[in-house]
C-alpha cells in the first residue's frame, strides 16, 4: 500500500464533515477505481487473472478509494472520526489486522457506512472476500447510494467469478452517475462470462472510450465479436492491437481462432506458428494447429505439432493425439499414425486408462493386418480382450483371424463370446453363421441369421438369410 496515499486518505477522511447528528448522504461525481491485491485466493475463476489487478495506476486508485470525498460519502461523527484517525494511521503503518480489529469493535448498526467499507478495503486487500462482502453489503444497506462501496462489491464478484452478482452492483454504479473505465469494462467481462455478448460489447466500448490505453477492454471486445461469430471483426481489431504489440502471443492466438471461424485454416496455421516461434504455445494450440493440418493432409506436420504438444505438458489429455492417429489410419497414413502412437506409448505410458491402451492396440492390428502380420495382429488382440475380456469388436476380429488361418472351432468359440455380449450379438452370430455355411452346416447357420436379423435387422443380412434357407431347403 502506498503510504503517500494512505496518509492522504486519513487527513481526507479526518477533514470531511462530522456531525453529531444522523448522517447525510452526499455523493461523487468522479469515483476512484478499487482495484484488489495480486495474491488471490481464487485464481481458478476468469476474473482473477485479468491484466488490469497487476496495473500500477489501478492499484493506485484503489489506494486513494480509501480516500473521502466530502461531498458525496457518508458522513462521520466526531467519536468515529478520532476512530479512523486511529484506523488510518495503523494502515499508513501496515498494521493491517489491527485496523481491522479496531473497525469490527467500532462499527454497528448505527455507525457510519464509512467504517463498513473501510473494514471491507482491508479484507478485500487480505483476500478474505468472504467477509469483504459482508462488509460491503451492511454499507451499502446502510448507505444506499454508496457508490464506491457499490463498485468494490461488483469487483470483489468478478475476482470470485460470480458474474450473476457482479452485475447489479456495476448497473447501479452507472445509475448513480458513476460509470469510469473500470466499471464499464469489468461489467463487458461480467456480460460476456454470462454469454450476454451484445451488452457486453457495449460495456466495453464505454470502457474503451474512456480508457483507450487498458488492453483488457479490446482484448474483451475481441473475443466478444469472437464469440457473437463476428469473425472479420475480431480479425480487424486484433490486427490492430498486434500491430501494436506483435510480442503478444494471445492476441495471434485470438486471431487464429477467428480465422478458423472464417474457413482461412492456412492463415490460422501461420498465426499458430507464429506464435510457436515467440515461445508462447500452449498445449491447445499446438493440438489445434496439428487438426489444421490433419485436415490440410499435412500428416507429417500434423504429427509433428501432436508431439510438440505432447513434450511441452507431458500430462496433458492424450485424447486429441489418440483421435489424430485414428484418422491418419482411416486415410492410409500408416507410418505416420504409427511415429504418433509411439510418442503417445512413451510420453503417457502407465497413465492411459484402459479404454486408451485398447485404441492404441486397435490402431495396431489395423496396422498389422495393412502389413499382412496376421501373427502381430493375433497377439495385439489377445492383449485387448486380455485387458478387457467383454470388448466384443477384438473377439470378433479374433474370431476372423482364426478362420483365415483354418482354426475354425476357435473362431467358433470367439464368436460365441462376443454373442454373449448384447452390443456385439447380431454382428457375431452373423460372422459365426457365415463360418458355418462355409462348413456347409446350412441349417445350422439359419437360427444364428434370423437371431440377427431381429436384433438389428439390415437388408443385405436379409438377402443372405434368404439365400442361406434356398440352399438349406435344396439339400
Amino acid at each position: 500500500m502506498n503510504k503517500v496515499l494512505l496518509l492522504t486518505a486519513a487527513a481526507s477522511l479526518l477533514v470531511c464533515g462530522c456531525t453529531p447528528a444522523k448522517k447525510s448522504s452526499l455523493y461523487d461525481n468522479t469515483p476512484a477505481a478499487p482495484a484488489p491485491s495480486d495474491n488471490t485466493a481464487h485464481a481458478d475463476h476468469g476474473g482473477a487473472n485479468l491484466e488490469l489487478w497487476k496495473d500500477p495506476d489501478f492499484q493506485r486508485n484503489y489506494a486513494q478509494s480509501y480516500i473521502a470525498e466530502t461531498e458525496i460519502e457518508p458522513r462521520v461523527t466526531v467519536v468515529e472520526r478520532d476512530q479512523m484517525q486511529k484506523v488510518l494511521e495503523l494502515i499508513s503503518a501496515e498494521k493491517m489486522d489491527e485496523a481491522a480489529v479496531l473497525l469490527e469493535k467500532s462499527r454497528n448498526d448505527a455507525s457510519s457506512a464509512v467504517l463498513d467499507y473501510t473494514l471491507a478495503n482491508i479484507y478485500f486487500e487480505q483476500d478474505k472476500h468472504g467477509q469483504a462482502l459482508a462488509a460491503y453489503e451492511v454499507a451499502v444497506k446502510k448507505h444506499p447510494k454508496f457508490r464506491r462501496a457499490w463498485r468494490n462489491l461488483g469487483m470483489i464478484y468478478v475476482r470470485r467469478g460470480d458474474y450473476e452478482k457482479a452485475l447489479p452492483a456495476f448497473r447501479r454504479v452507472v445509475e448513480l452517475g458513476g460509470g469510469d473505465a473500470a466499471t464499464y469494462g469489468l461489467m463487458g467481462f461480467a456480460y460476456s462470462s454470462i454469454g450476454n455478448e451484445v451488452s457486453a460489447e457495449s460495456a466495453y466500448r464505454m470502457a474503451i472510450l474512456l480508457d483507450p490505453e487498458t488492453l483488457d477492454w479490446k482484448m474483451g471486445m475481441a473475443r466478444s465479436f469472437f464469440k457473437q461469430q463476428r469473425y472479420a471483426d475480431a480479425i480487424s481489431l486484433t490486427s490492430n492491437l498486434i500491430a501494436k504489440d506483435p510480442s503478444r502471443g494471445d492476441l495471434w492466438l485470438l486471431q487464429a481462432n477467428a480465422y478458423v471461424g472464417l474457413n482461412k485454416p492456412q492463415k490460422a496455421a501461420e498465426n499458430l506458428e507464429l506464435v510457436d516461434r515467440l515461445g508462447q504455445s500452449t498445449f491447445a494450440s499446438l493440438n489445434m494447429l496439428g487438426n489444421i493440418y490433419i485436415n490440410e493432409e499435412l500428416y507429417e506436420l500434423a504429427v509433428s505439432s501432436y508431439i510438440r504438444a505432447m513434450q511441452l505438458d507431458p500430462k496433458g489429455d492424450p485424447t486429441s493425439g489418440l483421435r489424430a492417429a485414428k484418422v491418419l489410419t482411416a486415410r492410409g497414413a500408416q507410418s505416420e499414425s504409427e511415429l504418433l502412437l509411439d510418442e503417445i506409448d512413451r510420453v503417457h505410458g502407465e497413465r492411459l486408462d484402459v479404454a486408451q491402451r485398447k485404441d492404441i492396440l486397435k490402431l495396431r492390428a489395423r496396422h498389422a493386418v495393412a502389413d499382412g502380420a496376421d501373427e502381430q495382429e493375433a497377439r495385439i488382440l489377445e492383449e485387448i480382450v486380455a485387458l478387457d475380456p467383454l470388448d466384443g469388436e477384438a473377439l470378433i476380429l479374433l474370431g476372423q483371424h482364426s478362420s483365415r488361418g483354418g482354426e475354425l472351432e476357435k473362431a467358433a468359440f470367439y464368436y460365441e463370446r462376443a454373442a454373449s455380449i448384447e452390443a456385439y450379438e447380431a454382428d457375431a452370430n452373423v460372422r459365426h453363421a457365415q463360418l458355418l455355411v462355409s462348413k456347409g452346416k446350412y441349417a445350422d447357420a439359419l437360427p444364428l441369421l434370423r437371431r440377427a436379423q431381429q436384433i438389428k435387422p439390415r437388408e443385405s443380412i436379409q438377402k443372405y438369410l434368404d439365400q442361406v434357407e434356398r440352399v438349406a431347403k435344396g439339400r
